[in-house]
């Protein structure tokens, strides 16, 4: 069974930095790439960030670009954001995701599972 379990949200303030890390099981996870979306409930999910499977491409919304940085592990299964400067319109949930295509693509139809999400609220 995959699992992709989100953690690191919180409360922080504009300017503040989060670290969010997502653990995978159940797949084999470097073959696999890797994304953060984002999303309100009852809005669309928002692309944020995507690394390639082995690492080395990533993409990144024009929102956080300069902002946040996706990073991964492959021996330890996990895949990071790193979100530095945040702003009070990063407050949000957010989720992982794993895609077989192995590429950091943005569409979230190409993901085929999915975390439960992690909330981040950011105060002004």
């Amino acid at each position: 069974q995959v699992r992709l379990v989100e953690s690191g949200g919180g409360l922080v303030q504009a300017g503040d930095s989060l670290r969010l890390s997502c653990a995978a099981s159940g797949l084999t996870f470097s073959v696999y790439g890797m994304g953060w979306f984002r999303q309100h409930p009852g809005k669309e999910r928002e692309f944020v960030a995507a690394v390639a499977r082995s690492g080395v491409i990533t993409q990144y919304a024009d929102t956080v670009k300069g902002r946040f940085t996706i990073s991964r592990d492959n021996v330890k299964n996990i895949t990071y954001l790193q979100m530095n400067s945040l702003k009070p319109e990063d407050t949000n949930f957010y989720y992982c995701a794993a895609t077989g295509t192995g590429r950091p693509t943005r569409l979230p139809d190409q993901y085929d599972f999915w975390g439960r999400g992690t909330q981040v609220i950011v105060s002004s």
